[in-house]
C-alpha cells in the first residue's frame, strides 16, 4: 500500500506581498479568476506561467500542475472555481453569489456546466487545436476536432440564449460568478473569432453588457504571441 502523506501544504507567503496570479492569457480558467479579481477591485500582478516548458514552477506552487495559481492574502490558492468562491466570501462587495440556496445552486450549476461540459466540447478542442499546438510546437491542428467544438457551440449559444430570453442574467436576475465563468470561455474563442454572435441576439447583448463593464477591460488588451485577435475582438458594440 502507498503510504498517505496528508494534504498537500500550500506555502505560506508574507502577507504583505503582492498580490499575483500565474496565468496564461488564453486560459477561461485564468480570465475567470482575473474577471472576479478586477470585478472585486483587486489588483494583482499577472505573471505568465509556461506551464509546458522545461524549468516551469507550477507544481511547486500547485501539486495538481494546473492554472491559474494565486498569491494573496498570504497564502497560495489554487482551482479557479474554489478561488473565486474564495474571493466572494472574503471579498464580498460586490457580491456574485446569490443569498438563497437554490439561486446559488443554479450559480454553481452553471459555472461547472462551462468548466466541464462546454469546455471539454467546445473551448478545449477549439483552443488546443488552433492555438496551443501553434505556441507548445506540437504539431498541425487537427480539422475533425476544430469542427467539432464549432458544431457543438451552436447547440451551447441556442441554451444560453434560451436563457437569457427569461433572465436577466444567465443564473437569474442579478450578475454572479456563473456570467464570468460563461464570458470567460467565449472570450477566448471570441479572441479567434470562433462565436457566431448573429445567433443569439440575447447572448449577444448579454456579452456586449458584460464586455463593457471595467473588469473586463484587462482582457480586450490581451496578445498572444503569433495571433493577433479578431477585429471586433475590443469592439465594445461589436
Amino acid at each position: 500500500m502507498v503510504p498517505f502523506l496528508g494534504m498537500p501544504k500550500f506555502p505560506l507567503m508574507n502577507t504583505h506581498s503582492t498580490p499575483r496570479l500565474y496565468h496564461v492569457a488564453l486560459s477561461p480558467f485564468c480570465r475567470k479568476v482575473r474577471l472576479v479579481l478586477a470585478e472585486k477591485r483587486i489588483d494583482v500582478e499577472l505573471v505568465e506561467e509556461r506551464w509546458w516548458e522545461p524549468g516551469s514552477e507550477i507544481l511547486r506552487r500547485n501539486p495538481a500542475g494546473k492554472i491559474p495559481v494565486l498569491r494573496l492574502d498570504g497564502r497560495l490558492w489554487a482551482e479557479s472555481q474554489a478561488i473565486v468562491e474564495y474571493l466572494d466570501e472574503a471579498y464580498p462587495n460586490p457580491p456574485l453569489m446569490p443569498l438563497t440556496p437554490t439561486e446559488r445552486h443554479e450559480v454553481r450549476r452553471l459555472c461547472a456546466w462551462f468548466d466541464d461540459k462546454f469546455n471539454t466540447e467546445v473551448t478545449r478542442p477549439i483552443l488546443s487545436e488552433r492555438v496551443w499546438k501553434k505556441v507548445m510546437n506540437a504539431g498541425y491542428p487537427d480539422s475533425r476536432l476544430v469542427k467539432s467544438g464549432l458544431r457543438a457551440v451552436k447547440d451551447h449559444m441556442d441554451y444560453l440564449g434560451h436563457l437569457l430570453e427569461h433572465r436577466k442574467w444567465l443564473a437569474g436576475n442579478m450578475l454572479t460568478l456563473a456570467d464570468f465563468t460563461a464570458a470567460a470561455h467565449l472570450s477566448c474563442l471570441d479572441y479567434i473569432s470562433d462565436v457566431d454572435w448573429d445567433r443569439s441576439a440575447a447572448l449577444r447583448d448579454w456579452y456586449a453588457t458584460i464586455k463593457s463593464r471595467p473588469a473586463f477591460r484587462n482582457l480586450l488588451v490581451d496578445q498572444v504571441p503569433g495571433f493577433a485577435p479578431a477585429p471586433h475582438y475590443a469592439q465594445l458594440d461589436f
